[in-house]
């Protein structure tokens, strides 16, 4: 009886790692590494130590200037989940400068949400509205531009709350294992979730 439910807990367990597993790192911000720095808070607070070092940050654009030659994007950066996407709704864990070779317009990233990678060149003094501070600051040699996208996400479906078990040894009768709290069920409503896709 209680074999059954488990099989099909264990099905929807793998179901989700594998739907999970298919995500990975586009190839635009893989990088030449194996690991990039991911850890921004570190960078700032010894900056010097990883100039050269190819890295990998991501957030919000909250400005782009055009320079000869070259674009410049000011991030705002949050914490990048397992496949290098910002993960929404975090706070900012501190600005960077991202340098792309080449013109870029600015109406097709400003305020968007993007990944960078390349090697930190080091900071560079800026500004934050009136307050004076030190951006990392990248060469950007890949990039990926986020689409935000909405999705429904269903409760978990019912796994037969109502499951047939057959008698015991040396008994005659067998019964019914069910309904919740035996069997897994969750009649919540759908709920729309926003996500980041290439």
């Amino acid at each position: 009886m209680r074999k059954s439910v488990l099989l099909q807990l264990s099905n929807l367990l793998m179901a989700s790692v594998l739907l999970s597993g298919c995500m990975s790192v586009p190839d635009s911000v893989k990088g030449s590494s194996a690991t990039p720095q991911q850890d921004l808070v570190r960078v700032l607070n010894a900056p010097q130590l990883y100039v050269g070092q190819e890295a990998r940050f991501g957030g919000k654009v909250v400005k782009v200037e055009n320079k000869n030659g070259m674009t410049r994007l000011e991030i705002a950066a949050q914490r990048l989940d397992d496949t290098a996407r910002p993960m929404l709704g975090t706070p900012s864990i501190g600005r960077i400068y991202a340098d792309i070779k080449g013109f870029v317009d600015p109406i097709d990233f400003n305020n968007q949400i993007v990944t960078v990678v390349g090697p930190i060149r080091g900071t560079e003094k800026g500004m934050i509205g009136q307050a004076a501070y030190s951006f990392v600051t990248v060469d950007v040699t890949g990039y990926q531009r986020w689409h935000l996208t909405q999705q429904i996400v269903s409760p978990p479906q019912p796994i037969d709350p109502w499951i047939w078990y057959g008698p015991p040894r040396g008994h005659h009768r067998g019964g019914y294992w069910g309904p919740p709290p035996f069997g897994y069920y969750n009649n919540g409503p759908a709920q729309v979730q926003t996500i980041l896709t290439e």
